[in-house]
């Protein structure tokens, strides 16, 4: 009798666990299973790109690094192509001249960016308009910007000659001169990609609450000291992420050398990356060119690396 009473009862254990979970009806469990579906093919859509476009090639140079192509067949050679960059007498001199356009370009595109940010950000009406005349090399086509900054740098009628001779100063040769084309690029690069880097401080300084700037002010802080004490503090995240990705970016200029300059004059401008463009599509040795890649890719890695572990560092203390 008690069966026949009990039978159609749900179980106490099926009740409670409905009550624990109220919403895993069947149907709600479909449509979060339809849901997360949807959001898993979106993630793989992105993850597929990156393999294609990104790791795909990465892997692809790392393999064509070790190899040959001879009479239309491929040969494993082992380290052959990293003993001819090594080998070749410009190797050297192209890092140099690298390591010379990073620190150059450090120096003005590190600090340029984050002063500009500074003064826009003191601004209260016009921020608006200043965003944007700020953004605005960056949205040219790169090639155009460069060509344009050619003409001025023209040393018989460019513009900036025009300027100095104006100003009754002395002029320059810009690109054709060893002492001066190194600087000319950083000069160029820095124009053309500082809109980036200002938007990104600018941002990191609106989000700094204003009344620690309120208390420096309280306590006798002048602008500098509060740049000094509560800006710096509260952006040195920002400030180091950024330190390291136009290390990483600088370190691969190849577009100014190639339009402006063509490597030259007399060598001065080639890059690693310059190098890398001559080896495949001027000597046609893309294994040579994929070499050179894995080696900036380790130098790049190294960089990396140590700057996670710097930072970690600083972040446990």
């Amino acid at each position: 009798m008690t069966t026949a009473l009990t039978r159609g009862r749900p179980d106490a254990e099926a009740v409670r666990s409905r009550d624990r979970n109220p919403g895993r009806t069947p149907g709600a469990l479909r449509r979060a299973v339809a849901r997360n579906l949807r959001a898993h093919a979106f993630l793989i859509g992105a993850l597929l790109c990156f393999a294609l476009f990104t790791w795909y090639p990465m892997v692809r140079e790392i393999v064509m690094s070790f190899q040959k192509v001879r009479y239309g067949e491929t040969h494993w050679v082992g380290f052959d192509n990293f003993r001819q960059i090594f080998a070749d007498p410009e190797f050297w001199p192209a890092w140099k001249n690298t390591f010379e356009f990073t620190g150059i370009a450090l120096f003005f595109g590190f600090f340029a960016p984050f002063v500009t940010a500074l003064v826009v950000n003191e601004f209260r009406h016009a921020q608006g308009y200043l965003r944007i005349l700020v953004y605005l090399p960056v949205m040219l086509p790169p090639v155009a910007g460069i060509l344009l900054f050619k003409y001025f740098m023209d040393p018989g009628y460019g513009l900036f000659n025009q300027i100095l001779e104006f100003l009754h100063l002395p002029t320059s040769s810009w690109l054709t001169s060893p002492d001066t084309a190194m600087l000319s690029l950083v000069l160029v690069s820095t124009w053309a990609n500082m809109g980036s880097a200002t938007l990104v401080y600018l941002a990191a300084l609106q989000s700094i609450p204003g009344e620690l700037y309120e208390a420096a002010e309280l306590d006798g802080a002048g602008v500098l000291r509060r740049i000094w004490h509560v800006t710096i503090p509260q952006t040195r995240l920002i400030l180091s992420l950024m330190l390291m990705l136009q290390v990483v970016a600088t370190m691969q200029m190849f577009t100014e050398s190639f339009v402006l300059t063509g490597g030259g004059p007399q060598g001065s401008t080639t890059t690693v990356v310059y190098m890398l463009y001559n080896y495949a599509f001027n000597f046609d040795k893309f294994n040579t060119a994929a070499a050179l890649g894995v080696v900036l890719l380790l130098v790049l890695g190294a960089f990396s690396a140590v700057y996670l572990w710097l930072e970690r560092r600083g972040g446990e203390e």
